[in-house]
């Protein structure tokens, strides 16, 4: 299970680095394939980073609007970049891909929100996606 968290890592940091650039995360995707072929330093993009990332820029409009209507008191702009990178990573894993448990993709969007973010960013991660979670049967009719 290692190899699917530096995977998720991985794509956190895909969308995260498309949200600051203000680009599309599938050329960023792009721009990190080509830099881990071309520089051996670099460490190959798994082939679940790009389904990922990719299934994610399928559904990126959705996802965003999903956590506009479910986040309490944040606009989705106003969010800080890295919260909102998770929660679009989550959101997608959660709904999107049926072979992930539910409880391990919340409990790696948390360990992300540990990480990378604020101390009351992994209690707002958990609450936004564990709400996603309880409606996931109906947001995938819906989608």
């Amino acid at each position: 299970m290692a190899a699917r968290n530096t995977a998720r890592k991985r794509a956190f940091q895909i969308i995260f680095e498309g949200d600051q650039r203000g680009a599309e995360v599938l050329t960023v995707l792009a721009d990190w394939v080509r830099h881990a072929r071309s520089d051996t330093r670099q460490p190959p993009v798994s082939e679940y980073t790009m389904q990922l990332v990719e299934g994610y820029a399928e559904h990126a409009k959705r996802i965003d609007e999903l956590i506009a209507q479910y986040s309490v008191g944040w606009t989705i702009d106003r969010m800080p970049v890295v919260d909102r990178s998770i929660l679009r990573l989550g959101a997608y894993e959660l709904i999107w891909v049926d072979e992930t448990p539910d409880a391990v993709v919340l409990d790696e969007m948390v360990q992300l929100a540990k990480e990378f973010s604020t101390d009351e960013s992994p209690s707002f991660v958990n609450g936004l996606l564990g709400r996603l979670k309880e409606l996931k049967p109906s947001l995938r009719r819906e989608a």
